[in-house]
């Protein structure tokens, strides 16, 4: 990965009269980078968005992307695709012609059938939007994003109404841009789909980043996580832990593989069954869920 920076963000701030959307946010998307940015519900994602997009002027603070100001249509749209949740596409356009309508607007030169065939979309390509079903509208979405392979892809909740045979296609695609060298910015409440795919992630709350790092450093802020059960006449545990209105033992800890170890000697020598064990880093839903309760 590149260390050209794609996207930089210094000291935004968006206002809405009083209402103080996104608070002194810094950031920055290195080329070649899958860069998520996650939050709870009216985090300022996407004012964040609209700013870096170039839909929304900023309150205050810097905003660049390829060093150009994002409002600067003529130098950035070229090379950056966007998808948004709900592109609002025409009615009356059939898929073949919003995907040229897009090419010509953004300036991107590619094949209208190439890019409706990667994403599925070639027996559809007569069909009107209103005909599509709304997984087809979002592959179509998709479509208009990716025109012309460009250095910089923004997915707003991309796999929103896809099957998991579609989500999968959707990702097969963005895996080999990013081979290509696309630099690409995710928003999902999947976080599954973060934490699997992400290099770096953005966590918002109330308008500012809570965290923001790897998977690896986010999940190392809180505990891992080692639970199961056992019989009623098993011995004291070795290691100290809560029990659960289900009947499960959880262990929380930060030296989860000392600790597993322990507790495995522990059961072989008094030999007793662990029965459902389940143990594990801390995942990423568990840190979000960490930020929303503070």
């Amino acid at each position: 990965m590149s260390q050209e920076t794609v996207i930089d963000v210094d000291n935004l701030n968006v206002r809405y009269d009083q209402f103080h959307a996104v608070k002194d946010l810094t950031f920055r998307v290195q080329r070649g980078e899958l860069y998520a940015l996650i939050g709870t519900n009216g985090a300022g994602k996407t004012s964040t968005l609209e700013v870096v997009e170039g839909h929304r002027a900023s309150s205050s603070g810097t905003v660049t992307i390829f060093g150009e100001d994002p409002r600067n249509r003529k130098a950035v749209r070229p090379r950056m695709g966007i998808m948004l949740q709900d592109s609002g596409f025409s009615a009356d356009l059939s898929a073949m012609e919003t995907v040229t309508l897009i090419g010509r607007l953004t300036g991107r030169e590619d094949q209208p059938g190439r890019v409706l065939d990667v994403v599925g979309l070639t027996t559809k390509a007569d069909t009107r939007v209103s005909a599509l079903s709304g997984g087809e509208k979002r592959r179509l979405d998709f479509a208009t994003a990716i025109y012309g392979s460009p250095e910089l892809i923004i997915l707003d909740e991309p796999t929103t109404g896809l099957d998991v045979q579609s989500r999968d296609d959707l990702w097969g695609v963005v895996d080999r841009l990013r081979e290509d060298g696309s630099t690409i910015v995710l928003t999902t409440h999947y976080l599954e789909e973060a934490q699997q795919r992400a290099d770096r992630i953005g966590l918002m709350h109330e308008g500012a980043f809570r965290m923001q790092g790897t998977v690896a450093e986010l999940t190392r802020t809180l505990p891992g996580t080692i639970s199961f059960t056992l019989a009623h006449d098993a011995p004291p545990l070795p290691l100290q832990s809560s029990l659960a209105a289900n009947g499960r033992h959880l262990i929380e800890t930060d030296s989860l593989q000392q600790d597993l170890h322990a507790l495995l000697a522990w059961a072989q020598v008094n030999s007793t069954e662990l029965r459902d064990l389940d143990a594990g880093p801390t995942r990423l839903d568990d840190v979000f869920r960490s930020i929303a309760r503070n």
